[in-house]
């Protein structure tokens, strides 16, 4: 697993073996990144990873020039490595957040240019998320909601749903304010 792009580019991420976590193939996020480079400038931006396991995506908005990550995730293994890695690599701009991302939805007041969430496949509750989030009015006015799912899920119905793409068995759907 690697960071693509950007200050950190080509720095390889060495999670444990035991982390609960199923990391975005870097094909996919190879693919998502080259999507929101036509889409977003990285510059000056905040960005939310909530299910964030090894912190690869958060870390790839760090490398290119995100000002502020916030990386919620309820694993202890997950939140310590992500911190690790940031001491390692000489990031001061990620904070982590070791608690249930529904919890920290629930409390943040913080309101975020791109939201990245990548929630376990088979977690009962997903198709909910963007409700969430969108009635907590989390994202700024241009901001971007990213969703990583499994194709069994799908948000076309969602009134602020964007675009769908596939690569393999990694599906993003994009919402937008």
């Amino acid at each position: 697993m690697r960071i693509i792009s950007g200050t950190l580019g080509r720095r390889k991420l060495h999670p444990p073996e035991n982390l609960p976590v199923r990391p975005t193939t870097d094909l996919a996020k190879e693919s998502l990144f080259n999507i929101l480079n036509n889409l977003i400038d990285f510059e000056d931006i905040a960005m939310l990873d909530l299910f964030a396991g090894t912190g690869s995506i958060g870390f790839e908005f760090v490398s290119r020039g995100a000002r502020e990550v916030c990386a919620v995730d309820i694993n202890a293994g997950c939140a310590r490595f992500i911190e690790k890695t940031a001491t390692e690599f000489h990031v001061d701009t990620m904070k982590t957040f070791q608690t249930d991302v529904f919890s920290f939805l629930k409390h943040t007041l913080k309101k975020f240019d791109v939201i990245f969430a990548d929630p376990p496949y088979d977690m009962p509750n997903i198709i909910t998320l963007p409700d969430i989030i969108f009635e907590k009015q989390l994202l700024l006015p241009d901001g971007m909601l990213i969703i990583e799912h499994s194709r069994e899920i799908d948000f076309i119905a969602h009134p602020q749903f964007s675009q769908h793409r596939n690569y393999g068995k990694v599906n993003f759907s994009f919402f937008r304010n």
